[in-house]
């Protein structure tokens, strides 16, 4: 058994995929003959996964993405995170001093969690230790994924701190019962993201890994 776990998001915080992603999808979307699925858009459905996005842009927006094209979303993805999808900056120096057991937690696909770590050099660091929406009932907020990734670990949730950028993942991490710690260096952060993550029960919020093993040191998930 795990006696603490590090369990990290992927998108926007292990690799830099949030704007990435909302252009895709704005291309795809424009393909199809849809327009005003933008970056501001897709801002309200960052940290789900991509079956309750497309339900959320409905929302938002009117337009229905035609049910024969959902494979249009992951080609266009792929294509530019091959070409662009760097990892968030300071990261690995974090990953290399990482004396922890830790996974990854996230609401995309496996296909597109292992391709993001693979093309920025970051699989070694996790192995198999690495669990999607997919393969739970409920996505993000609800804490199905942060509950399954701990039990496969062998870890107590309460003996867990996630790392997330998404108000989503906050929300269900604390619903898990355990450390959220909000992460807001992607280049997706705003004005507020920090005040926003606290709101729905992060601990605290930090812009860079520093802050971030700071954080995990003062509240015991790393030995000092």
């Amino acid at each position: 058994m795990a006696d603490r776990l590090i369990i990290f998001d992927c998108d926007g915080v292990l690799v830099d995929s949030e704007p990435l992603a909302a252009e895709a999808y704005e291309r795809v979307y424009r393909k199809h003959g849809m327009d005003g699925v933008g970056a501001d858009i897709i801002a309200q459905c960052i940290g789900m996964k991509q079956a309750d996005i497309l339900v959320r842009i409905q929302e938002l927006t009117g337009h229905r993405f035609p049910d024969h094209a959902h494979d249009d979303i992951w080609a266009e993805t792929k294509r530019l995170f091959t070409e662009k999808l760097v990892e968030t900056e300071g990261l690995r120096h974090f990953l290399d001093g990482l004396g922890a057991e830790r996974c990854v937690a996230s609401s995309s696909s496996i296909e597109r969690i292992n391709h993001s770590l693979e093309i920025t050099g970051l699989l070694a660091f996790f192995g198999d230790a690495i669990f999607s929406s997919s393969m739970v009932k409920r996505g993000k907020p609800a804490p199905d994924i942060f509950l399954y990734a701990a039990e496969r670990m062998g870890a107590d949730p309460s003996r867990c701190a996630v790392i997330e950028d998404s108000p989503l993942g906050v929300e269900g991490a604390v619903a898990a019962g355990m450390t959220a710690i909000g992460y807001t260096g992607g280049g997706h952060t705003y004005a507020g993201h920090g005040e926003k993550l606290m709101s729905r029960g992060a601990v605290v919020a930090c812009a860079t890994w520093n802050a971030v093993r700071d954080e995990l040191t003062a509240r015991g998930f790393l030995g000092r």
